[in-house]
């Protein structure tokens, strides 16, 4: 008889609590050490985002007690990082502790590996491991997962050598790797840019209108329906004495119709047949509850029949109304040009499909107007739109790389603010806006980002018939719309830090990173659009420039707005031309439009000037003049070395001329201080002689 030889007796003891290194909620208890089986983490405060299943870690797997103590002592040393026994033993682990989906995907690898030495006849003590065993282990693992997941397997066999001192029995011992990091093991390539993708711009615009559409035009509908059906189920009665009655009280009125399916519902029974009666509402709607089958025993009763006839009737009579819980809806203009309400009828059980569709598009909107990571849009409660700075903002909770846990603000615009009412009102959690509800897990309310997103398009694309509104088919996440939005951003003036800002990128100055720059880093498939829509931009303001010219108006002082002029005339000039040889006809918009584009006028408008430099010959550029580095693939002038008041290619426009004589007012008070440095003072003087000139040119041209 072969005697098991007894586990030695871990550092850690087998009644000590696994979470001693945070708050606890008061009242939820807390396993011990001992328990080989399953960790409750309902102890901690579980993210809003995080399902409860991914905040146990299980251990049942792990049917070996050598590598179910291992897979403890690891859990625990990982839970506990100020633990004296993980102090004592100079580990140098993070000071903040694991978290309970990191931690469970530990052990659920520590089970894969473990799995894996059993069936090559490892021995369960680490220390008889040759170093080529765990790189077997990887090579195995190498040929059916991504580098970025056996990075994961490769950081978890370093553990099991760094935690060594801690493991009953000893650890690895020595590292597979020594002085190589894991993600150069997994050949994990590092980069400045992130791998997220941008969502298409097919997809882009559709997807924000669509939920647009929902928030402000269909939301109305829904939510009005909603609260009926409340009021209904509310007042309803559960009790078939009187019933007859309550239909011909029911009837008694005009204004009441009778609900009937509509052409939307799955004709999955007869009793579901377009045009049918929809009983189970009408039960709701007479004042008996829908699981009384008021209208469905005609084996035991006399009564059925002949009530059922009375509602049959009625609905002959012209009173049967599609869906029934409304008698109007938003009416909408479709791309073809059609006109009619966005939805054929409400009733009981669109309702919920329809509600759970709108809080989507809450969740959509939010996620791609405000750039907040989808941990923090799930942590926003109740009561959370308010102002910071004197601009609109919400507050949520950032968890990512901050273990302070703080109450952060993003700033919104209006419509994100009545995104968030809307979700208020749809939530029935007591706090958050974004949580799965048990009460509604099976009608839609519970909540997965992911699936949340996936199921609004699926829902608005089968509803093309009746809105017209269709999002082509694209993989969309809750990432790629925090990376989207921020691409687009990027490309407006001061976008960075901007960005840095709202992406919670600000560390310990106010400028972004250079993960801000890659969030903002744009992509083939934008780079044609922006590119056109920035061209097209500029073409309305360089048209408009064209008709105040020719209205009469000064658009503009100095050489540049001189030129500017001069192509302008010449382009009239031609355009009179083409008229009196009969080539256009006088007042031809069109063919003026053509000779305006044709003629390929380079101009940037600015706060300050506008830039007439041409990028292929930019003669008279001052901010390219001396020894100036250009970056590499850069074309055209380097605005943050402009100088308006001495370039040739400079035009101030009428518009600038109260910034410039603001900003001369400012140098002039500052030049006041008796105390001001000679250099400094010089400097100023400098400055305002620029300014001066920029000021006198412009009011010399409009005294001449």
């Amino acid at each position: 008889m072969i005697v098991p030889v007894p586990i030695p007796r871990s550092v850690f003891a087998d009644d000590e609590r696994v979470l001693q290194s945070v708050p606890l909620i008061p009242g939820v208890e807390v396993p011990t050490f001992s328990n080989t089986v399953n960790w409750t983490l309902a102890a901690v405060r579980r993210p809003a985002n995080v399902p409860p299943s991914a905040w146990d870690i299980s251990f049942a797997k792990l049917v070996d007690p050598v590598w179910n103590l291992r897979a403890r002592e690891v859990s625990m040393a990982m839970l506990n990082p100020t633990h004296p026994v993980v102090k004592a033993a100079v580990l140098n682990l993070r000071v903040r502790p694991a978290q309970g989906r990191a931690l469970r995907a530990i052990v659920q690898r520590l089970g894969i590996l473990a799995s894996w030495a059993t069936e090559r006849g490892l021995p369960s003590d680490l220390r008889r491991w040759q170093e080529d065993d765990s790189r077997a282990f990887i090579a195995h693992k190498r040929e059916e997962l991504s580098p970025s997941s056996l990075h994961t397997f490769i950081s978890t066999i370093k553990l099991l050598h760094r935690l060594g001192p801690l493991l009953t029995g000893g650890g690895l011992p020595t590292d597979p790797w020594p002085g190589v990091t894991s993600r150069k093991v997994a050949k994990l390539g590092t980069t400045d840019h992130l791998t997220t993708p941008n969502i298409p711009p097919d997809t882009w615009f559709p997807l924000v209108r669509a939920a647009w559409q929902y928030i402000d035009v269909f939301g109305t509908d829904i939510l009005a329906a909603r609260r009926r059906h409340e009021r209904l189920q509310n007042a309803a009665v559960g009790t078939l004495t009187g019933r007859e009655d309550l239909l011909d009280a029911y009837l008694a009125d005009p204004a009441n119709h009778i609900p009937v399916h509509t052409d939307r519902v799955v004709a999955t029974a007869e009793s579901m047949v377009p045009g049918g009666i929809n009983w189970r509402l009408l039960s709701l709607m007479i004042g008996a509850r829908k699981d009384v089958r008021t209208f469905q025993e005609a084996k035991r009763s006399a009564v059925v029949p002949r009530i059922r006839a009375k509602a049959e009737a009625a609905v002959e009579a012209g009173r049967g109304l599609p869906g029934g819980l409304l008698t109007e809806y938003a009416m909408i203009t479709r791309p073809d040009g059609t006109t009619g309400p966005w939805h054929p009828g409400l009733c009981s059980r669109s309702v919920l499909d329809e509600s759970f569709a709108l809080r989507a598009a809450a969740y959509v909107f939010v996620a791609a107007l405000t750039m907040m990571r989808d941990s923090e849009i799930r942590e926003i409660t109740r009561g959370s739109v308010t102002e910071y700075y004197g601009a609109p903002a919400v507050l949520s909770t950032k968890r990512k790389h901050d273990p302070d846990l703080p109450v952060a603000h993003w700033w919104i615009i209006e419509p994100v603010a009545q995104a968030i009412a809307i979700a208020e009102e749809l939530s029935d959690h007591p706090d958050l806006i974004f949580s799965a509800d048990k009460a509604h897990a099976k009608s839609g309310g519970g909540f997965n980002s992911g699936v949340i997103v996936r199921k609004f398009i699926e829902r608005v694309n089968a509803g093309t018939t009746y809105h017209g509104i269709h999002i082509p088919a694209a993989r969309v996440t809750p990432h790629m719309f925090r990376k989207t939005m921020s691409m687009l951003t990027e490309t407006e003036p001061g976008g960075e830090i901007a960005l840095g800002i709202q992406l919670k990128h600000v560390a310990a100055r106010t400028l972004a990173n250079r993960i801000t720059q890659s969030y903002g880093a744009c992509d083939p498939q934008w780079e044609k659009l922006l590119g056109s829509a920035v061209d097209q931009a500029r073409f309305k303001g360089l048209s408009d420039f064209y008709d105040a010219h020719h209205a009469g108006e000064n658009i503009g002082f100095g050489p540049g707005a001189d030129q500017l002029k001069d192509t302008f005339d010449a382009i009239r000039t031609t355009m009179k031309d083409l008229v009196a040889t009969g080539r256009a006809r006088q007042g031809d918009r069109r063919v003026e439009q053509d000779l305006l584009r044709k003629a390929r006028i380079s101009i940037r408008f600015g706060k300050l000037n506008h830039c007439a430099v041409n990028e292929t010959n930019p003669v008279g550029a001052k901010c390219l003049e001396g020894e100036v580095t250009i970056p590499d693939g850069h074309r055209g002038p380097l605005i943050d070395r402009c100088q308006p008041g001495r370039c040739a290619n400079s035009i101030i426009a009428p518009a600038h001329l109260p910034i410039w004589n603001a900003e001369k007012a400012s140098l002039v008070a500052l030049l006041e201080d008796p105390k001001l440095p000679s250099c400094r003072r010089a400097a100023l003087d400098r400055q305002v002689r620029d300014v001066q000139t920029v000021i006198d040119r412009a009011e010399g041209e409009t005294v001449a």
